[in-house]
């Protein structure tokens, strides 16, 4: 390997100058020429490009300068994105000048008669308007016709400039035959093209600018100091000077500015804006906390875990961040679309003026005619429905708990017709009680006593249900040696010199344990909901007895099931337990299949088996077991309560082990997609009926303009409405 090649990173560039989806296809198509970049996204919503490879910042800056647009690399933005201040003034002026010119287009329309000098007067307005307020579409089209290419910003300045080209050669020249008065002129017609666009503009950047507001509010909660006790002194510092290990005191009302482990004082923390929780928790020494949490009614002293870019809300920003910087798969037909639409737009404006006049015999008809079809063809909208759609409702679903890896897994979501759970500490709260002890012989105080030995290493929630009620009967707990764990049937280990095995009847089978002396006692127990491990000697085997634990479902699991049905999703039950025990909470919670007894690579089959079929099947867990399963399935949706491996494997991470959140994260899912199809039919919609409407002379240049602007700013506010969902609705 060629130690000087530099590792492939993401590179985050500020992109500007891009008007529509034509724009994003020509700055990705630069970045990919640029050696040693392996991937180039472009968000024409947040005017962001990810670059995934090992070319420069320099280089890739430089390139999209060459194909006419601006870059720098990307700032952390936590305001949106300031408006150019000019934008609003421009549209207002370009209001004010162009007013005259629709009061003098009704009077003639009414059978005014207006004095010649009125020609002059349209000129004086119409100018400054076209090549003073609107030399912004001359600068992008120039840019983009010498970068070979074209924009929305070349369709207008092209069709304007016809327009106010056509109006001057009447007024110097005189108007044409078939023209009487003041109809050879159409000043108001490129004034108010201009005035609509810049007014369109305007409105689009104040609309875009509200669709990352979620993740602005996340990054707001971190403060800016913290309050550090260093060798007994407390002292105020800034939050990037403080480092791993150190004790930050949070007074009540504050905010948490670290995660960290709570060393003393007892307080209710609200985790609303992180987690979702509507409710504040109580945590006491030994509770973990995270940064933006609020502190409501406690002195507090934490032990800093982890700070900066690796606290959970830093890590919540940075994939709702890349959640929205990627590109759903339907984004790809937009993209082939837009790659030679303003081609295509400028071959139909041809046509119809070559129409127009050897057809109809009408050169100034087929002129205007194909201004309207310039003016209308406006490829914003097809830029800003997935990418607008996609931020705001990833960034609603952060509010509420849900991170959504990608726009993939968001679009993948919304078709899932089959939801797979976990039992244990997804659909139960994972820490059950230790409720009956069956010595085969002997007392149970010894039985107890022989398992606590083996589970005093384990962090199994059984393993933990053991050690509670060994140290509540107060029983001596000897070392274990030669300790296994053996993945999905228990664990082995010598204890004073005896061979002992403890775990499902799999291993009791596997070890030549005979369970028939209380296997009519298990079944019984398993009936009732209760999980069995076995306890027995290996060398000779023998059964020893058996210890059953009872599992509760979380307060939400029924209510989440029920809710899912209510979706038309299917639910079904996978398990490690005894089919009794998974029988048990299944139908409890009106799960719909149960498969039970399952080893970690049974259930990554078993949703393959699932997904088999005609459904689209999402997994939900979280422990390390269910990582080959949530990658097995179609959407993997992990408990933010659980393992980092669990929600690596997984496209979606729930930050509470609330169950009710999979038919949240489903149903903010449909929305958006449903979010992203309006805005796409009424983008593609709107140009196959506006084109043929403005070639066949239906639509004059004004009213094509007008519509044009309206198409995005209507885009926009349609996925804003987005905003608006609870979860829970």
């Amino acid at each position: 390997m060629d130690m000087n090649q530099q590792r492939a990173t993401d590179t985050d560039l500020d992109i500007g100058g891009m008007t529509c989806a034509s724009c994003v296809s020509r700055v990705e198509r630069a970045l990919k020429r640029v050696p040693g970049v392996e991937d180039a996204t472009v968000n024409l919503t947040t005017e962001r490009a990810r670059i995934h490879g090992s070319a420069t910042a320099e280089a890739l800056i430089t390139a999209v300068q060459k194909a006419g647009y601006e870059a720098a690399p990307a700032t952390v933005r936590t305001e949106p994105k300031a408006a150019d201040p000019r934008e609003r003034w421009h549209a207002l002026l370009a209001a004010a000048l162009s007013a005259p010119l629709v009061l003098g287009m009704l009077a003639s329309m009414a059978g005014a008669h207006l004095p010649m000098a009125w020609g002059w007067v349209q000129f004086a307005l119409a100018t400054p308007i076209q090549f003073w307020l609107g030399a912004r579409f001359y600068i992008s089209g120039w840019k983009a016709v010498r970068a070979g290419a074209g924009n929305m910003d070349l369709l207008v300045a092209l069709g304007t400039s016809a327009a106010w080209g056509l109006s001057m050669w009447s007024l110097l020249m005189g108007p044409m035959p078939e023209a009487s008065g003041h109809e050879g002129l159409y000043f108001e017609s490129s004034a108010l093209i201009v005035t609509f666009v810049l007014l369109g503009k305007f409105l689009e950047g104040r609309a875009k600018g509200q669709t990352g507001a979620a993740i602005r509010a996340l990054m707001r909660l971190r403060p800016d100091t913290a309050r550090v006790r260093r060798d007994g002194a407390e002292s105020e510092i800034p939050i990037a000077q403080v480092r791993v290990g150190d004790i930050v005191l949070v007074r009540p009302g504050e905010r948490i500015p670290v995660d960290g482990r709570i060393i003393e004082g007892i307080a209710a923390i609200d985790a609303s804006m992180i987690t979702g929780e509507s409710l504040p928790v109580e945590a006491a020494p030994g509770g973990r906390v995270a940064a933006g949490a609020i502190d409501t009614d406690g002195l507090l002293a934490i032990e800093t875990t982890a700070v900066g870019a690796e606290t959970m809300l830093a890590r919540i920003v940075r994939m709702v961040e890349d959640a929205q910087a990627t590109k759903a798969p339907i984004q790809l037909l937009v993209d082939r679309v837009s790659a030679v639409f303003v081609p295509v737009v400028l071959g139909l404006a041809a046509l119809t003026f070559l129409a127009w006049w050897g057809l109809a015999g009408d050169a100034r008809a087929g002129l205007l005619h194909a201004v309207s079809v310039l003016v209308i063809a406006c490829p914003c909208a097809l830029g800003l429905a997935t990418p607008t759609a996609i931020m705001v409702g990833t960034g609603a679903a952060a509010r509420a708990g849900i991170l959504i890896k990608d726009a993939v897994a968001l679009e993948r979501a919304h078709d899932v017709t089959l939801v797979a759970f976990d039992k244990t500490g997804t659909l139960t709260e994972g820490k059950p009680a230790l409720t009956d002890i069956l010595p085969a012989a002997g007392e149970a105080a010894g039985l107890l006593r022989l398992a606590a030995s083996l589970q005093a290493g384990s962090e199994h929630p059984l393993a933990a249900a053991v050690r509670t009620r060994a140290g509540a009967d107060d029983i001596v707990v000897p070392t274990a040696e030669a300790f296994r764990a053996l993945a999905g049937r228990g664990v082995t280990g010598d204890v004073e010199g005896a061979a002992i095995a403890l775990g499902n009847q799999r291993l009791m089978d596997e070890s030549s344990i005979d369970t028939a002396p209380l296997r009519e006692r298990a079944a019984a127990l398993e009936a009732s909901g209760h999980t069995i491990s076995w306890l027995g000697r290996l060398q000779p085997p023998a059964l020893l007895g058996l210890l059953a634990f009872s599992d509760t479902a979380k307060p939400g699991a029924a209510r989440a099931v029920a809710r899912l049905h209510d979706l038309g999703v299917k639910t079904a039950m996978l398990s490690g337990d005894s089919e009794g025990a998974a029988r048990a909470v299944a139908g409890a919670l009106g799960i719909d299949t149960v498969l039970a007894g399952l080893l970690p690579g049974d259930k990554a089959a078993e949703i393959a088996r699932l997904h088999r079929g005609d459904d689209i099947v999402a997994m939900v867990g979280d422990g390390i077991n269910d990582a080959p399963a949530l990658a097995a399935a179609d959407i993997g949706i992990a408990m933010g309560n659980g393992t980092d491996v669990a929600m690596e494997s997984a496209g979606i991470t729930l930050m509470r082990g609330d169950p009710v959140l999979v038919a949240d994260a489903i149903d903010i899912s449909r929305r958006t997609a449903a979010k992203i199809r309006q805005g796409l039919f009424w983008a593609f919609a709107y140009n196959a009926l506006g084109i043929p409407l403005a070639a066949a002379g239906y639509l004059s240049p004004v009213i094509a303009g007008a519509a044009m602007a309206l198409s995005s700013v209507s885009v926009v506010s349609n996925a804003l409405l987005l905003r608006g969902w609870k979860p829970g609705r």
